[in-house]
């Protein structure tokens, strides 16, 4: 595995791998990475060339950004592995690569996206809550896409299975403007500190 040089902040994204997704998630993810690109923040991603996942990763690059991929060995012998990464970090399987995305961003952000991205999401804010990590973490309600999923964290609180306060753990923003205000301001205020 590379050593990280990256010395500028890294968001991480996780997000769909389906390049059938609407028009109006394609266009946000592409300008959410855009504007990071445009603000001084690396994009840390699963670094493959499917779906949504590309299609933020090349709007990045053409943004200017620096692009960092983490990504399964067994999925760069399949010849998927992004072109342009500025760096690469290769891990055994999915759960190294959770792991190695967490350690590696100052930011988690997940991006309308299937199972993997509900299973990473999940799983870094389950962490959160157990205390392991405590990255700012930020869903992007595209097209209020993630409406079922508060809704049965709502119903969870209900029935007693979830602590209200789980929902402090992360934020939600329905733009991609939103979104990078939230970072900005949220980096702005620990570098001054």
């Amino acid at each position: 595995m590379n050593n990280n040089t990256t010395k500028k902040p890294v968001v991480c994204i996780f997000c769909s791998s389906s390049g059938d997704v609407s028009e109006v998630i394609k266009t946000d993810g592409a300008r959410f990475a855009q504007l990071l690109a445009e603000h001084n923040f690396a994009l840390l991603y699963g670094g493959t060339t499917c779906g949504l996942m590309k299609t933020v990763a090349d709007a990045h690059k053409k943004s200017g950004g620096q692009l960092i991929g983490i990504i399964p060995e067994y999925m760069i012998d399949r010849g998927i592995q992004h072109p342009d990464l500025d760096e690469v970090h290769s891990v055994e399987d999915l759960r190294p690569r959770k792991q190695a995305m967490l350690e590696k961003s100052d930011y988690i952000v997940a991006l309308p996206g299937g199972i993997g991205t509900y299973d990473e999401f999940f799983d870094l804010l389950t962490m959160k809550q157990l205390k392991r990590h405590d990255k700012p973490m930020f869903l992007l309600n595209i097209n209020n896409y993630f409406a079922p999923f508060m809704a049965l964290l709502h119903h969870g609180i209900k029935e007693k299975t979830i602590k209200v306060e789980n929902l402090e753990l992360f934020r939600v923003a329905n733009t991609p403007e939103e979104l990078m205000k939230m970072i900005t301001t949220h980096h702005s205020m620990v570098t001054c500190h």
